[in-house]
């Protein structure tokens, strides 16, 4: 498993936490545990997708690149919940460029600081 990949789904998975408690919030504490899950699990999901996508140079495109992928990526649960949380939606698109972001800055401190 690369370091980039290791990187993105770790953020994937703690913004999915981040995601919870605001779904909670939002709903006032009314959702079901695999309601809960799934929200949680998507952001993994997304930490994946990044992981996998081959790393760019480009800060620009880097930005670009996980807004767009943080919609589509939200929109999976978006559309299986029969579009009720449009905040949720939305916050992926953050959520991407949190990943890509993430990604670019950890990926390089790692690099130019390697485990020994």
């Amino acid at each position: 498993m690369t370091k980039r990949l290791l990187i993105t789904l770790f953020t994937g998975a703690i913004l999915g936490v981040f995601c919870i408690l605001g779904a909670q919030n939002r709903f006032g504490g009314a959702l079901g545990a695999s309601y809960m899950f799934a929200f949680w699990f998507n952001r993994l999901l997304m930490g994946l997708v990044f992981g996998l996508m081959p790393p760019s140079k480009d800060f620009r495109v880097l930005i670009l690149r996980g807004a767009i992928m943080g919609l589509v990526v939200s929109f999976a649960f978006y559309s299986a919940t029969e579009f009720r949380d449009l905040a949720g939606f939305l916050v992926g698109m953050v959520y991407g460029v949190i990943i890509e972001f993430a990604a670019f800055t950890l990926g390089k401190k790692l690099v130019s600081h390697p485990a020994r």
